[in-house]
């Protein structure tokens, strides 16, 4: 048994998605959460300025005493995770893999859409993690660098999202896909609108559900699970607590009680 807490970090709100797909599967674990709001989004800023972030913000969790980490930003799985698993004591899951592993195991015709920020979609890490496991898939990776302000700014409903969704998803609407994998953590806000854009036929895909089950999984198999009866949950944001606060009660019914502000280096 260890009762050390999961740490989860994102740029920002969207990881917070993951989070609830990790409390939903381990109601006992405690959790502290890491939102880099003072430097969102990660997704137009440079590998080496995303290492660098993902870095201290790693650093701070691992002084935290957590017995994993859990990358909820698609960005930093995409670019950094390598370089964080080598130079971090813990474990640390990223939500990529979990994600492809669900797209295939979904897909009927093996043609997939990836939607992600611009460092995500430059990375290609999900089109190789897919022909990696199906050499036969089609992939489109297509870069929808407007959706993580709009989250951040509580834009998921009416019509400023519903424009900018069909600005970057017309040019692929009648492709014959079948499946979209919705490659960043903030983007699952947006799920209804992309979804009725699109229709029924297409299977929208969001990793943090899938990387829920991969970390029970994991915790099980090496004996990291809390003995604990009731889990806790501690937010740490790097700039506005309160705007951060309001946003996760609002979109994400995820009720926050005093979340702190914290300086990264």
């Amino acid at each position: 048994m260890d009762n050390r807490p999961i740490g989860i970090f994102d740029s920002g709100l969207g990881g917070l998605t993951v989070f609830k797909a990790l409390r939903e599967v381990l109601p006992d674990e405690d959790f502290i959460y890491v939102g880099d709001t003072a430097r969102v989004p990660y997704g137009n800023k440079s590998i080496k300025k995303v290492n660098e972030y993902s870095s201290q913000i790693c650093s701070w969790l691992v002084n935290e005493n957590c017995k994993i980490i859990v990358v909820a930003c698609n960005t930093v799985s995409a670019i950094a995770l390598k370089t964080l698993k080598e130079n971090f004591p813990v474990p640390i899951i990223g939500v990529i893999e979990s994600g492809v592993n669900r797209a295939i195991s979904i897909t009927k015709n093996h043609k997939f859409a990836v939607l992600g920020t611009v460092a995500t979609i430059k990375s290609d890490e999900y089109g190789l993690q897919i022909k990696k496991q199906s050499s036969k898939s089609k992939v489109i990776s297509l870069a929808c660098p407007l959706f993580v302000p709009l989250v951040e700014e509580g834009l998921t409903k009416g019509d400023i999202p519903t424009q900018i969704i069909k600005m970057y998803l017309t040019d692929i609407k009648n492709l014959e896909l079948d499946t979209i994998i919705l490659g960043c953590t903030h983007y699952p806000l947006l799920k209804d609108l992309i979804q009725e854009f699109f229709g029924d036929k297409i299977n929208l895909i969001d990793s943090g559900d899938a990387v829920g089950y991969e970390v029970k999984t994991f915790i099980s198999d090496k004996n990291l699970k809390t003995n604990k009866k009731v889990g806790s949950f501690n937010c740490f944001v790097t700039d506005e607590p309160e705007a951060f606060d309001k946003h996760a009660k609002k979109f994400l019914k995820v009720k926050l009680v005093g979340t702190s502000h914290i300086e990264l280096v």
